[in-house]
């Protein structure tokens, strides 16, 4: 029995995957379920917590189906951060949780600002702004609107660890999701009291705040009959899946940038130290790695902009299953094939990326999605370009809050489903002026990163860096310095829309009450 393994859970937004990871860091077996988002009303995003225990329980059996359950050393999570899971005195959930994405407590979080002394009170206290998509205000929000259901709640769980809770009955959770509650101080890495005695939150609501490596039990009995693993496998802490890319990317160096377009889009920094945040640009979270903090930069819809496309228009061609291992989903495939009939720029046409509102570098729950510069020439190979251009100007808009003085990055790498398109890694490539690089399994760096956490804490690995060395880069894209020049003045572009429409969603907001 010289071969031992680490399963990884990775909580999405839109499924759930599971990946037993071995020694070299290669995925041996992998499994996914899918399941639906809830939208009662416009801006709305919910689940149902249970429905993600049968996605995850149906995953890991399918992926342990006739291994040696003695070679499973540990389980590692991931998964997607933010998201309220409320429970009862008998643990059970009194509502769907409510996710990351919805933007519901607009209001709710100008509440907290009044409460606190105002909006540079609270980032002082947290490093962060309170974005509609955090925790705390979601809380708010069941308090105002369910008032007797807010009056049953016992505790409070952030997604992943509702997974966890019900593998060992632990309740916790690591400082990267804390930081991502709006509850938490960034800087001190502890719940802020005063914030908390400010809303009038009970402490006793909030889990334990652990490290991510740290062992959080063993699966329970009624978990294995589930899940079919063995019956005291240790499970650790685990941690938020936007911070956990940054281990299963090999990002983690201070001058490594990582790109995400996945349900989202994320653009990462790996930093030894909490970055001040006194305008509330970005989001600054503590690293799934000790002494280590990451900035941030977020953009609601990245690849979900694409998905909406499909959704909505289809692809000019048959979908059906995937080319090959790595490879994009056909649909998703077929749509990049047709965006790359457009040249760059998309014959003048923009995309705003803001079809859930905005959090980076525009804090806007109010904004909607753009389409400019629409003519009768415009094909829909011009738009479908244009939804993979704006996503990652959007990405570059970002990068520009969170980028570090007089320092030049020298990795670039992208993960997730976007990382799959040539095209839209070379747009990338081009939009940001750098190489643009992808690491194996860059569609599973959630659950790669928490495979690397937990295996390293049991032994697989002597340390994070050694597991992360065993990933070379597995593509590399150039920027063509003629394109690049093209994006740059694209994106003096891009940056005059978000201004230029403010008022009109502000008014559009009122007239529509989606917020």
């Amino acid at each position: 029995m010289s071969e031992r393994f680490v399963l990884a859970i990775d909580l999405g937004t839109t499924s759930c995957k599971v990946v037993l990871v071995d020694r070299c860091g290669a995925v041996a077996r992998k499994a996914s379920r899918e399941y639906p988002l809830m939208s009662p009303r416009s801006g709305w995003a919910e689940q149902d917590p249970e429905m993600w225990w049968q996605a995850v329980a149906a995953s890991l059996r399918e992926v342990v189906d006739g291994l040696d359950l003695r070679t499973v050393a540990c389980v590692g999570l991931s998964g997607q951060m933010h998201g309220l899971v409320v429970l009862d005195r008998g643990d059970a959930p009194l509502r769907p949780a409510i996710l990351w994405n919805d933007q519901r407590s607009a209001e709710d979080c100008l509440r907290v600002y009044d409460l606190v002394g105002g909006r540079p009170a609270y980032i002082r206290l947290t490093n962060n702004a309170l974005l509609p998509g955090y925790t705390a205000g979601k809380l708010l929000w069941v308090r105002r609107n369910e008032p007797q259901l807010f009056q049953r709640i016992e505790r409070i769980l952030l997604p992943k660890d509702y997974i966890r809770f019900r593998l060992c009955g632990t309740v916790a959770t690591d400082f990267s999701d804390a930081s991502g509650t709006g509850l938490f101080d960034v800087g001190q890495r502890r719940w802020s009291a005063e914030l908390l005695e400010s809303l009038a939150i009970p402490a006793h609501w909030l889990p334990a705040c652990r490290l991510a490596s740290d062992t959080a039990g063993g699966v329970t009995r009624t978990a294995a009959q589930d899940s079919d693993l063995l019956a005291g496998t240790p499970v650790t802490v685990g941690g938020g899946d936007a911070v956990m890319q940054t281990v299963g990317s090999g990002t983690i160096g201070p001058h490594d940038i990582l790109s995400v377009v996945g349900t989202g889009g994320n653009i990462v920094l790996s930093v030894p130290e909490a970055t001040p945040n006194p305008q509330g640009t970005f989001s600054s979270f503590c690293h799934v790695l000790p002494d280590r903090w990451v900035t941030l930069g977020v953009t609601i819809t990245g690849g979900s902009s694409l998905k909406w496309y499909r959704d909505t228009f289809g692809v000019a061609g048959p979908g059906g299953p995937g080319r090959g291992p790595g490879e994009m989903p056909k649909p998703y495939a077929l749509l990049s094939e047709e965006a790359a009939r457009s040249p760059a720029g998309a014959n003048g046409v923009v995309f705003l990326p803001y079809l859930q509102g905005e959090r980076s570098p525009h804090t806007d729950a109010a904004v909607r999605g753009s389409l400019l510069g629409l003519g009768l020439g415009t094909s829909r190979a011009d738009i479908v370009r244009a939804i993979m251009e704006g996503v990652s100007l959007s990405l570059r808009d970002a990068y520009e809050c969170i980028r570090p003085q007089n320092s030049k990055p020298k990795t670039h790498c992208m993960c997730g489903g976007g990382s799959a398109s040539p095209l839209w890694r070379q747009i990338q490539a081009d939009v940001f002026n750098f190489e643009v690089q992808t690491r194996r399994n860059g569609m599973e760096a959630s659950a790669l990163g928490a495979a690397i956490v937990a295996g390293t804490a049991h032994g697989l690995w002597d340390s994070v860096e050694q597991a992360v060395a065993q990933m070379p880069p597995q593509t590399a894209d150039s920027p063509d310095a003629g394109r690049a020049r093209l994006y740059e003045s694209l994106f003096q572009l891009y940056r005059l829309g978000y201004p230029a429409l403010k008022k009109f969603y502000e008014t559009r907001a009122g007239l529509f009450a989606d917020r």
